[in-house]
């Protein structure tokens, strides 16, 4: 098999990273080429088994679409790309990552992630298209300072 790689997703990822969230059941409405160079992806040869999204908005940034292809979970994958993307993050001069989460709370809190009231999310992550329209309003919003 070949070595796991990660690194910013391209435009021609689109469709294989797609394919990956609509398989997890993640929201795909409003992901786009424009929106691809905002998340990272794990491949193995051409193949891409895993992905992650940033959405910047200033210091603060929402983490969302956390997915990895069925044969390769539970190997750390999805470990690896949160660290990677918590990376970038800091990078940029974001302080805090912001998730909504369905049925991944116990995957986030294990990397320190903690759950929050969804009226203390700060008025940019409020705004997103994932928390006021995408996410159901009984998602699990958490927090980590990074």
């Amino acid at each position: 098999m070949a070595e796991l790689a990660i690194r910013v997703a391209r435009a021609a990822d689109l469709a294989a990273a797609t394919s990956l969230l609509r398989a997890a059941g993640l929201p795909v409405e409003d992901f786009s080429e424009d929106l691809i160079g905002n998340f990272l992806v794990a491949s193995t040869g051409p193949s891409v088994v895993g992905c992650i999204g940033l959405e910047p908005l200033s210091n603060v940034g929402l983490l969302r679409s956390l997915a990895v292809d069925p044969d390769f979970r539970d190997g750390g994958v999805g470990r690896m790309l949160v660290r990677e993307l918590e990376a970038h993050a800091s990078r940029l001069g974001i302080n805090e990552l912001w998730l909504l989460t369905i049925d991944a709370d116990g995957f986030f809190s294990r990397l320190g992630y903690r759950v929050q009231e969804r009226d203390k999310a700060p008025a940019a992550i409020r705004r997103t298209a994932e928390f006021s329209l995408l996410c159901p309003d009984d998602a699990i919003l958490m927090k980590k300072t990074i």
